[in-house]
């Protein structure tokens, strides 16, 4: 029997954003401190965190559908319409009791000169209520996202991690904090090096990192570790074989968001059928590409293939 790979969805959970953008010339200097004047010509709004990575999916051509929260406010609206317009399958539970997390970065000169962060934590409630829906949503869906920014939404990812891997799903993590063993049983975690410093402690050569590597995804009980190194490519640890990737960025620009680029690209590849060692290159060369766009980007199939 042939499998339709083309059906197979993704589901992202957690913390959903709202990335804006102000855009304007900076000419001169402020008389009231030593920073620059931005006066702003344009405005832009687009998804970011988990909203991010799942918009980073749909291009790619994936069915995809998002979980997480957002405040009753203007900007949750924005989001709402941002996912419409994407055609990303929308479960956001709405809590009264928050304002939406927004970033706003200030660009001059085609540089982020600040970034100002908005954000509340999401109360229990509507927690329990994510979870539940999340709980009910899982058999529907084949590869499953969490995207940790450590803002509250993923209070329960250990939970989470165990009702889809109890159904047969892949799990993939983008982790935040030091204690990694809430992502016991997932399928492959995605950490960049300084995340994961911040769990195994420094490393003074490439064996030793190996060795530390392996064993925190043995005692994690994990598949795969795919560790991110920036201008050092990737790292992807597994049973059988560790991988390294040189980075393919022709020209970093901008690597907000990269992450959540990686992390889809791996995650829409294997709903499609390939193995986790050929997901990984071909999301490394998702990566290379976006970074060399500005703000949290996408990247297309015409582009990661016509390479």
């Amino acid at each position: 029997m042939t499998m339709n790979l083309a059906k197979k969805r993704i589901l992202v959970a957690g913390d959903v954003m709202l990335d804006r953008y102000w855009f304007g010339e900076v000419n001169r200097i402020s008389p009231e401190a030593p920073v620059p004047i931005v006066r702003v010509e344009r405005r832009e709004e687009r998804l970011g965190g988990a909203a991010n990575v799942a918009r980073n999916a749909v291009a790619l051509g994936v069915e995809t559908g998002l979980l997480g929260v957002i405040g009753e406010d203007e900007a949750g609206r924005s989001v709402e319409a941002l996912l419409k317009s994407s055609a990303i399958q929308s479960y956001l539970n709405h809590d009264e009791q928050i304002s939406t997390i927004i970033k706003l970065r200030v660009i001059g000169r085609q540089q982020q000169l600040i970034r100002v962060d908005f954000e509340e934590r999401p109360s229990d409630k509507v927690l329990q209520d994510k979870l539940s829906r999340y709980t009910s949503l899982v058999a529907q869906y084949d590869i499953i996202v969490l995207s940790d920014y450590a803002k509250g939404s993923l209070v329960n990812v250990a939970t989470m991690i165990q009702v889809a891997k109890d159904l047969g799903k892949k799990v993939l993590v983008d982790p935040k904090g030091s204690d990694y063993s809430l992502y016991v049983g997932a399928t492959m975690l995605t950490p960049n090096k300084a995340e994961l410093r911040e769990v195994i402690g420094a490393w003074k050569s490439e064996a030793e990192l190996i060795q530390k590597a392996q064993a925190l995804r043995q005692q994690l009980g994990i598949e795969a570790l795919l560790l991110t190194r920036s201008e050092e490519g990737m790292t992807l640890f597994m049973e059988q074989e560790v991988l390294h990737v040189p980075a393919m960025a022709r020209e970093v620009f901008d690597v907000s968001g990269a992450g959540d680029t990686v992390i889809a690209a791996v995650a829409a590849m294997l709903a499609e059928g390939k193995s986790i060692p050929e997901a990984v290159l071909i999301a490394n060369r998702a990566g290379g590409i976006v970074v060399g766009k500005l703000g949290t980007a996408t990247v297309t199939r015409e582009e990661l293939f016509q390479l």
